[in-house]
């Protein structure tokens, strides 16, 4: 009789897919990963049938774990900029506090071995988020444009405030409130 599996062990190899990963990009190998997490290879294939499904779920836990990062504290009655506010600064600080996953989560956003499936599942989590950005650019300077574009637009700011916070961590909240002034203004009512 097989034995159940370990939600600490699946946690373990994710943990791991993240290290390896951000080290070594995709085409790091399933046995470096097994090693780092303290089990067997073919541990690692009893949680995952392959590597394919590993990234899948790996992308799938990095979402739910940045969504979580969002939600606390959500002002759901506050202004549109308040709003938007809120998850900008919550985004900003959990991509620097969590330098290898946000490295992973960018690789894996772009890679083809993440199913449609799979990103729909990811996004599906993030519907407020979308619908908050629709509302931002409704009336504003890219009205007529996609969320998906607004999005793009809010990723490229909020990685260069990241990449500015992690060298001048002193001048953390200049840049965060800068970086959201220049998305603001860029996808807002004029």
């Amino acid at each position: 009789m097989a034995r159940p599996k370990s939600e600490d062990k699946r946690n373990a190899i994710l943990a791991a897919a993240v290290e390896v990963i951000a080290e070594q990009g995709l085409g790091a190998p399933t046995a470096r990963i097994a090693k780092m997490a303290g089990v067997a290879e073919g541990t690692l294939f009893t949680y995952f049938e392959n590597k394919d499904e590993l990234l899948n779920a790996l992308y799938l836990a990095l979402k739910g774990e940045l969504r979580e990062a969002l939600v606390p504290d959500f002002p759901r009655n506050a202004s549109l900029r308040e709003r938007a506010q809120h998850l900008w600064r919550r985004y900003v600080d959990w991509g620097v506090a969590n330098p290898h996953k946000r490295k992973v989560m960018i690789v894996l956003s772009a890679s083809e071995r993440i199913t449609d499936q799979v990103r729909a599942a990811g996004m599906q989590a993030f519907v407020e988020t979308g619908t908050l950005i629709e509302h931002c650019i409704a009336s504003g300077h890219l009205q007529g444009h996609s969320a998906a574009f607004a999005s793009a637009i809010m990723g490229a700011l909020a990685e260069t405030t990241m990449d500015f916070i992690v060298r001048e961590p002193t001048q953390r909240d200049r840049y965060l409130d800068a970086g959201f002034n220049a998305f603001w203004n860029a996808v807002a009512h004029a």
